[in-house]
């Protein structure tokens, strides 16, 4: 094979491979542009190593700027959110809001002179074991053409919320009035004296029930499972910071008692309200099961006052109304899906055993679930959000500028 390869930018061509581009990248490929694919290419870049950053959309942080509603804010203080090598403004409030941490991820980009390819989505990724290089196949660009992207090494950023998760709900069909997933939700403005069904009792669920009591909706939150609800702050202090200084000093069970009995303290009796909580304490749950516990942020309040109303697990919609699994029958204008998200990493990375099949997150659980074999690595699948992405990003370009140093640049055309 004529393998002919230049550098960045420029336009290079295979006569034996018809419409497709290929491009050697002296540097690791990174598959997603959000704050995980951010924060490892700043790290590679402050140790002198180029990457080429592909993302599927039109911007960087695309979920944040795409899919989010307008009332977002970080849940947790800023100083556990911020990427590496560069802090929050000081001007920013305690938890940014969701404008700000975009125009925050746009400063950082800009400061570390971060230029992803936009519009690339990648179909496939394989190791080419023949000359010890990764081969990353992509569509898009303005002639929606074919690129194919050659490294030694490929970083996995696309992250834990990749792709909507759309449930099988018995008559959903039926419905007839909107039906949409949180990704597509702004505002509560559109559903103003409206009755609005939210399918999901996670922190999008909650908040976006109280959003829409904002705007004066009537809104009904399905609550299937059993869930942890705790304050945003205890004492003037938030959580998830008197947590992570518990666990310093204290097991985990020890502390998972102390925050049910602050909560309890501070929110009263959740299991009155129709939000069981779980057996397993709220931090325990977290590693076990990778459940996140909601913090309110006042949902809860408006639960109390009957603002928002609670039902269990849904049995089957029908023309404007559903039924539940306690017999209720109730009537609805619209439904949204505060489902979550999922990973796709199984639907395009190929040959490789780092990542599950069955949930696209790495087989090891964290801290160890950064690297895998062959130059592979992981970004952003810690289950511990922004703070987890700081940490992998840091080991991912330490790993690398070892490897660079140290072990020779296989050659492409053997490939």
């Amino acid at each position: 094979m004529e393998f002919v390869t230049e550098t960045l930018g420029k336009r290079v061509h295979d006569p034996y491979v018809e419409e497709t581009r290929f491009l050697m990248i002296p540097g690791p490929i990174i598959v997603g542009s959000g704050p995980s694919g951010l924060a490892t290419a700043a790290c590679l870049k402050s140790r002198d190593i180029p990457s080429l950053i592909l993302e599927r959309s039109t911007c960087i942080a695309s979920l944040w700027q795409l899919k989010t509603y307008d009332r977002l804010r970080l849940h947790l203080p800023k100083h556990f959110c911020e990427l590496p090598l560069m802090p929050f403004p000081s001007s920013y409030p305690t938890y940014p809001t969701k404008q700000q941490f975009v125009q925050y991820l746009e400063s950082y980009a800009e400061h570390f002179d971060l230029k992803p390819v936009f519009n690339q989505t990648v179909e496939e990724a394989k190791f080419d074991r023949r000359c010890g290089l990764w081969r990353v196949r992509t569509t898009g660009g303005k002639k929606d053409e074919t690129m194919e992207y050659v490294s030694r090494w490929l970083v996995v950023a696309t992250g834990e919320n990749a792709e909507e998760v759309m449930p099988e709900i018995d008559g959903i069909a039926d419905f007839g009035g909107s039906i949409l997933h949180t990704s597509s939700y702004k505002s509560g403005e559109i559903f103003s004296e409206k009755k609005v069904l939210v399918v999901g009792c996670g922190n999008s669920g909650m908040e976006v029930c109280l959003d829409l009591c904002n705007f004066n909706a009537l809104p009904s939150l399905v609550v299937r499972d059993s869930v942890h609800v705790l304050p945003q702050e205890m004492l003037g202090i938030s959580t998830f910071g008197i947590s992570t200084s518990l666990l310093k000093w204290f097991p985990v069970q020890v502390v998972d008692r102390f925050l049910l009995r602050m909560s309890r303290l501070v929110l009263g009796d959740t299991d009155r309200l129709g939000l069981v909580r779980p057996k397993l304490g709220p931090l325990e749950r977290k590693i076990k099961c990778g459940k996140t516990p909601v913090l309110d942020v006042g949902t809860l309040a408006k639960i109390r006052s009957g603002h928002i109303k609670v039902y269990p697990e849904l049995k089957r919609v029908m023309h404007y109304s559903a039924e539940f699994v306690d017999g209720r029958v109730d009537n609805f204008d619209a439904i949204i899906l505060a489902t979550g998200y999922k990973s796709n990493v199984p639907m395009w990375l190929k040959g490789m055993n780092m990542f599950c099949e069955k949930d696209g997150f790495p087989r090891k659980p964290f801290p160890n679930g950064w690297k895998g074999e062959s130059g592979l690595y992981a970004v952003g699948f810690t289950k511990l959000g922004l703070l987890g992405a700081a940490i992998d990003a840091k080991k991912i370009a330490e790993d690398i500028e070892v490897q660079r140093n140290f072990l020779p640049l296989a050659r492409p055309q053997h490939c």
